[in-house]
């Protein structure tokens, strides 16, 4: 019998942390082989670091495809034509299991999780002290489970996979609750395991970053579809552990936060280095408008900005000031440029685009007030996942929704974020609900257009009759006319319907 293993990355060269760069259009269960080179602890921390690895790349999380499902959302939109399709198809709410950019969704995390079962099968192998292999597997655990985590609310069902088995197997779909079941397991492993901190470690998933994100597993589980209200109480406790322990603060200036990596605020985020091979390339070019070209003539790709009305709509404040880009540069044939705004005529999308994801480390978007020397797609930015913002929201949210109504504290929470902003605190004595609303709006304007977490929040509180009602006319028409449910979640990828034909699509798909 043929055994699935993961691929052996305890070869490669570490020092960039992240040095893996591949496409993954293949099948990942076909590249998978023996991992007998799991003796020492430098095998070990190779094999953990290729998870992490796996994440970094464009056939995963490196790319604007991760995020092709979620363009359903107001805080993401696209081009109405260039080659946009991709994004364009959910854009419209119409998206099919064809769409090719929507693999990296389903690929990157699957090549992970493999190789996380392979840590998590044989760490025991190694030669070290239990400190360290403990130290290496709970990070094991923590990275599948935010695997299972973005793919169940990408998909729905989706086979669990928990340990290493025959390449040729063809598992069955399992029920969400199953799924959550496993990831909630692992991340209480991995709290156990892991430590407060990895020093002078940047990117390693710690305790605090298990706690976190088993926060917002939680505050997810109460919505739909499990709907399971009694997790909001512990939502709330584990989002409040991390509060208490004064680890993290939010930067003075939200700008910053964009313009620099691993900051007070940031708990956990993927690594990138473009000397190692291992670029971010949604920063810079991916975020500017294809009107705009630099002096040395490179220009915008023109991916991906906000909605008319959800930047309309945001509130009048610093925090919006530093989020969008509404003054738009146009070279002139001097080679001087014209300043002209989102709406102008001269503009082809007439919309206002994002500049928190322009510069980079200022090695994205090179310019000043009214040139551009530079427009640059790759970039060793990091993409923070778990910013301290998202535990202070989840957690004013999830402990209002437990007790019935706002504490002080959760306003408390809530107003650190407001206050960050530029904005007046939380008008008191909200009903559960209307701060719940509150809270949301909050999350929606702090993470607007971060990897999916506008999308989610839709999903899990099924927004998108209201979402859809407050589109404006100069978007992409929406063009799905069915059961508007069913737009949740996204279609399996057909490839891996043909490789399983004992499962089911989907329903409207």
């Amino acid at each position: 019998m043929k055994t699935r293993y993961s691929i052996p990355l305890a070869f490669i060269v570490l020092a960039s942390f992240f040095g893996c760069q591949k496409k993954l259009t293949e099948d990942p269960k076909g590249n998978l082989t023996p991992v007998n080179y799991l003796k020492t602890q430098a095998d070990l921390d190779a094999a953990v670091t290729s998870i992490y690895a796996m994440y970094a790349v464009d056939g995963a999380y490196a790319f604007t495809s991760k995020s092709t499902s979620y363009f359903g959302a107001d805080d993401l939109t696209t081009d109405p034509g260039l080659n946009k399709g991709d994004m364009r198809a959910f854009d419209q709410l119409n998206g099919s299991s064809s769409n090719s950019s929507m693999n990296a969704e389903w690929n990157g995390p699957w090549t992970a999780i493999y190789q996380a079962n392979n840590v998590i099968t044989n760490y025991n192998q190694v030669n070290s002290t239990e400190t360290l292999k403990n130290q290496s597997v709970g990070q094991a655990y923590f990275l599948r489970a935010w695997g299972y985590y973005n793919l169940v609310r990408t998909f729905g069902p989706v086979p669990l996979i928990d340990k290493v088995i025959p390449v040729d197997d063809r598992p069955v779909r399992s029920d969400v609750s199953s799924v959550y079941g496993l990831i909630v397991n692992d991340l209480k492993i991995a709290k156990r395991l892991l430590p407060t901190s990895f020093p002078g470690q940047p990117g390693r998933a710690n305790q605090m970053a298990a706690r976190s994100m088993l926060a917002d597993v939680y505050l997810t589980m109460a919505g739909w579809p499990l709907k399971k209200t009694e997790n909001y109480a512990l939502a709330a406790a584990e989002a409040d552990s991390v509060i208490k322990t004064g680890t993290y603060s939010l930067m003075n200036d939200y700008a910053a936060v964009f313009t620099t990596n691993n900051n007070s605020e940031s708990v956990f985020a993927i690594q990138f280095n473009v000397g190692g091979g291992s670029p971010n390339r949604t920063f810079g070019s991916s975020s500017v408008p294809l009107d705009e070209v630099a002096s040395n003539g490179s220009s915008g790709w023109d991916d991906y900005y906000p909605e008319i009305n959800f930047f309309l709509n945001a509130p009048k404040c610093a925090r919006t000031d530093a989020t969008f880009y509404t003054t738009l540069k146009l070279i002139q044939a001097d080679k001087s440029f014209k300043l002209v705004p989102w709406n102008s005529s001269e503009t082809h999308a007439g919309h206002p685009y994002y500049k928190k994801f322009r510069a980079g480390l200022n090695d994205g978007v090179i310019e000043t007030a009214t040139t551009i020397q530079t427009i640059n797609p790759s970039t060793n930015k990091t993409t923070d996942i778990i910013r301290y913002p998202l535990v202070l929201l989840d957690y004013a949210e999830a402990s209002a929704m437990a007790t019935g109504g706002p504490s002080a504290a959760a306003y408390i929470a809530v107003n650190q974020v407001r206050t960050r902003a530029g904005l007046p605190n939380l008008t008191p004595g909200l009903s559960a609900t209307n701060f719940q609303k509150a809270v949301v709006n909050e999350r929606g304007y702090e993470f607007a257009g971060e990897f999916g977490i506008r999308w989610f929040d839709i999903v899990r509180l099924q927004m998108l009759p209201e979402i859809i009602a407050a589109r404006g006319n100069k978007e992409n028409p929406i063009n799905f006319t069915g059961d508007i449910s069913q737009r949740y979640i996204a279609p399996i990828p057909q490839n891996e319907m043909y490789r399983n034909p004992a499962w089911t699509q989907n329903p409207g798909y």
